[in-house]
């Protein structure tokens, strides 16, 4: 929620579609799109019809239908945007929204681990992207660290601080989300900080739905127990 709200262009502008991502850039599944965080993180922050939360799209300052000048961030939330535009242009054009994502995550692997700490790096910064965040499963064996994040000063990236609870808990805080962001036993976890909890998981929302239900049916066969001993009662 960083940067400041823009009005999206309406002037006429060819509809040039961003090519679909590479498969050596589809590295979000495991740790963005199977726990559920982009509808979990859709829910947490609202306003459906102006904040745009993907995986795996395209950004850039140009349309173009080549992957030049474009980046495929794992993880993209924009505040103050356009989803609409989205659609039609395969990825967020950036002069197109008025605006450059808040934040953007990359999640390392074998292929695409360097160029996150570097060529990615630069671009997102040239892009003006206010966050760059990049989480490794592996604790650094292929970025230098677990969890790393990275806010624009001017046009250059300063690291954020890293916090280590133990050792296999370290976390950072993002401004622009206003959520801490965690590296705990090789998962990403997302705190926030206000409301005292994690942004649930979906397994820990399907786990927390059968024990409510559990709950719910062990209350009702209480209560016919209940009413079939008070009608035994009353029959003798």
């Amino acid at each position: 929620m960083t940067t400041k709200p823009v009005t999206p262009r309406t002037d006429a502008v060819e509809i040039i579609q961003f090519p679909d991502a590479p498969p050596e850039e589809m590295t979000a599944y495991h740790h963005i799109n199977f726990p559920g965080y982009p509808g979990f993180l859709a829910l947490h922050f609202g306003s459906p019809e102006t904040t745009v939360i993907l995986s795996e799209i395209a950004a850039a300052l140009i349309p173009t239908e080549s992957y030049e000048g474009v980046r495929y961030p794992d993880l993209l939330i924009a505040f103050n945007a356009n989803p609409a535009a989205i659609i039609p242009r395969n990825g967020y054009l950036i002069p197109e929204q008025g605006k450059p994502p808040d934040f953007v995550l990359e999640v390392a692997s074998k292929n695409t681990g360097r160029i996150d700490e570097t060529r990615k790096r630069r671009d997102y910064a040239g892009m003006g992207v206010p966050e760059y965040w990049r989480f490794d499963h592996t604790g650094g064996g292929f970025h230098s660290t677990g969890l790393a994040g990275d806010r624009l000063a001017g046009d250059a990236y300063q690291p954020v601080p890293i916090h280590h609870t133990e050792e296999s808990i370290y976390w950072a805080h993002s401004d622009a989300l206003n959520l801490d962001l965690c590296w705990e036993n090789g998962e990403l976890r997302w705190y926030d900080p206000v409301a005292g909890r994690y942004i649930p998981t979906a397994s820990e929302e399907r786990a927390a739905h059968i024990a409510e239900r559990n709950a719910r049916l062990a209350a009702e066969a209480r209560v016919q127990r209940l009413e079939a001993e008070l009608r035994r009662i009353r029959g003798q």
